[in-house]
C-alpha cells in the first residue's frame, strides 16, 4: 500500500492517506485567527471538507474525531456547529478535551480519522 501525503511542508502534512483511511492533521482557524469558537469551527469544518475532498473522502466517511477546546464552557458553542455539519445518522465517534493550543488565537482543533471512498 502505498502513503500519500497532502499538503506537506517541514515539519507536517495536513493530510495522509494509507490502507484506505485518510488522516487529517489537527485544523485550527486560520483564517479565523480570534474569532468567536462559532466562527473557528466554521472555519475548520470547512477546511476539513476540502481535506477530506481532496484525499478522496468526505464527512459521511469520517469514523474518529479528536476535538480540543481550550476552555470546556465553549462545548455547546462549537457542538451547534458540529451537529449541523455532521450529516444525518453519520456521527462518529468523538472525543472533546479542554487543552491548550498552539496559539492564544486560536480556541478550537479538530482531528478526523476517515474512510477513503464515496
Amino acid at each position: 500500500m502505498q502513503i500519500e501525503r497532502y499538503e506537506t511542508g517541514k515539519r507536517m502534512s495536513q493530510a495522509v492517506t494509507y490502507g484506505g483511511f485518510v488522516f487529517l492533521a489537527g485544523q485550527v482557524a486560520v483564517d479565523a485567527p480570534d474569532a468567536s469558537v462559532h466562527e473557528q469551527t466554521t472555519n475548520i469544518l470547512a477546511r476539513i471538507t476540502r481535506l477530506l475532498d481532496g484525499a478522496g473522502s468526505n464527512p459521511t466517511r469520517i469514523v474518529s474525531a479528536t476535538i480540543w477546546l481550550t476552555d470546556i464552557s465553549s462545548f455547546e458553542d462549537m457542538n451547534a456547529v458540529w451537529d449541523a455539519w455532521v450529516p444525518s445518522g453519520h456521527a462518529p465517534a468523538r472525543a472533546t478535551v479542554e487543552a491548550r493550543l498552539a496559539g492564544p488565537e486560536f480556541t478550537v482543533e479538530i482531528g478526523i480519522i476517515a474512510a477513503v471512498g464515496n
